[in-house]
């Protein structure tokens, strides 16, 4: 056994370690995710039972209809199942702590538009948001940033020996049975990496990529997708926004992205204050997070291949940021400035 070899095997048992030391340091995770979904269940049920209670408390007139009230308690409540669901295993859970969170943060936002600019609500109302939504920010976010360390460690744990690039844009071949390689002989190719299929940024990209599609093959260009989705399932989302003919590589196993040093997100660029307001443009765009279909941790990115070689390169900074497309296609007019990945 050589010595890189030992030096390798030496560096995941410290990772593994690290997860499990993770793991025992942060108990408090499962206690509190409980202690939230009871509260939840608690706070849903008297809004559900009794509807005017709240109000009158605070000295205000009752809802003129207290059925959306209810529906509101109803929907406290149903989180209130999802934390106590993620309890069991807050890191594997941590999409459920996600969609907690923002919650609680659009909640106050939604406050706070309808309290001090078109004054439909009383500030008084404002107390509610303390144990319902501002308590919570802070724990819900160390959750998140701990389970993306975890993710993290894990995916180095598991790490299997990588493609080179010029492995990947060989072996990798669309729907059609061409390769990468033998497309960027024809004409330069635009290799366009996925986050997973329900991520509302890989819809926004689908969305830019077919508004972008006319000036693209204008400039010779073929664009060709890679994800992490089955085929007939990444067929099936592409078919809404007319790419379906698109060529398109499933890498469950990440090997590709892998290949083109594309790394698994950190807690700032997968949730941090910039991806949110991303996040809201995106979904405004009529693109809906629908579930975690592949590694939620997964960044994006964009190359240019021509005649076997990448000449351009993009690794997204966060989990939203949107690319120029056509923008980025004039790299293949500068062969020299070939990535360093080719080698």
């Amino acid at each position: 056994m050589d010595i890189l070899n030992v030096v390798y095997r030496i560096r995941i048992f410290h990772r593994i370690q690290s997860m499990s030391n993770s793991t025992t340091k942060h108990h408090w995770m499962r206690p509190l995710l409980v202690l939230a979904g009871i509260y939840n269940l608690c706070w849903g049920a008297v809004v559900v039972f009794f509807p005017n209670l709240t109000f009158e408390r605070m000295g205000l007139e009752p809802p003129l209809y207290p059925a959306i009230w209810q529906c509101v308690g109803m929907i406290v409540g149903v989180y209130g199942i999802g934390y106590l669901i993620a309890s069991r295993d807050p890191f594997r859970h941590w999409p459920i702590v996600l969609v907690g969170l923002l919650g609680k943060v659009l909640g106050p936002i939604g406050f706070v538009y309808a309290s001090l600019i078109t004054d439909q609500l009383p500030p008084v109302f404002g107390w509610v948001l303390i144990p319902n939504d501002l308590i919570w920010w802070v724990p819900f976010s160390i959750i998140l940033f701990n389970a993306a360390k975890h993710n993290q460690l894990s995916e180095d744990a598991q790490h299997q020996p990588a493609l080179s690039v010029q492995g990947a844009i060989e072996r990798a071949t669309d729907q059609y049975g061409i390769s990468v390689s033998h497309r960027s002989v024809q004409q330069p190719v635009l290799l366009v990496f996925l986050r997973h299929m329900g991520c509302a940024f890989c819809l926004q990209t689908l969305q830019d990529l077919a508004q972008s599609l006319p000036t693209l093959r204008k400039q010779g260009i073929e664009p060709v997708v890679v994800h992490m989705s089955s085929d007939q399932e990444a067929r099936q989302v592409m078919l809404k926004y007319g790419l379906e003919i698109l060529p398109r590589i499933s890498d469950p196993s990440q090997s590709i992205y892998q290949a083109f040093e594309l790394s698994r997100g950190g807690f700032l660029q997968l949730f941090g204050p910039r991806v949110w307001v991303q996040g809201i443009k995106a979904t405004w765009r009529g693109n809906l997070v629908s579930g975690l279909k592949g590694d939620g941790f997964q960044m994006p990115g964009a190359f240019i291949i021509q005649n076997g070689r990448v000449v351009h390169a993009y690794r997204h900074r966060s989990a939203g940021e949107r690319i120029d497309y056509p923008a980025i296609t004039c790299s293949i007019t500068n062969p020299a400035s070939a990535s360093v990945l080719t080698k």
